[in-house]
């Protein structure tokens, strides 16, 4: 199975802890994700997250609604955390949030590994354009929140 991978980058002016706490908290994800994917948490097992919580989610992707469970399989408060899809769209899903306080605030680094069904074809047609868009307004709603 082919995978893939997504990195970013951001530097937040924020202490670490202020910026992991608002990870912590999964209701936070429907704020810095696109409203087009009409994303929503239908339930999440614990909050504040700690390593096994459970979120449940809906979302649409091209107007086709699915549902996606993500797994918190790591959990080191305030340096990393990792959610990993146990049921959703893609074939795999692990995603690596790293937190680093750096001079003037916390940077803040995506590692996701994924693969779906379709490969290299659908990744190149829609999955990385997809991934880069919603990463985008990710980084611009993340800049946003934490000016204020």
């Amino acid at each position: 199975m082919k995978t893939f991978h997504l990195d970013r980058e951001l530097t937040i002016a924020r202490p670490i802890h202020e910026v992991f706490a608002f990870f912590g908290n999964p209701q936070n994800l429907e704020a810095i994700t696109p409203p087009w994917l009409r994303f929503r948490v239908r339930e999440a097992s614990d909050h504040p997250l700690r390593e096994g919580s459970q979120i449940r989610y809906f979302l649409k992707v091209h107007g086709c609604p699915m549902g996606w469970t993500s797994l918190i399989s790591t959990w080191n408060p305030p340096h990393c955390f990792v959610d990993e899809q146990v049921s959703g769209p893609y074939r795999i899903w692990h995603h690596t949030h790293t937190f680093e306080q750096v001079d003037g605030g916390t940077r803040i680094r995506d590692r996701v590994e994924y693969a779906m069904f379709g490969g290299r074809l659908i990744n190149e047609l829609f999955v990385s354009r997809d991934l880069d868009r919603v990463f985008d307004y990710r980084t611009a709603r993340l800049e946003e929140i934490f000016a204020s």
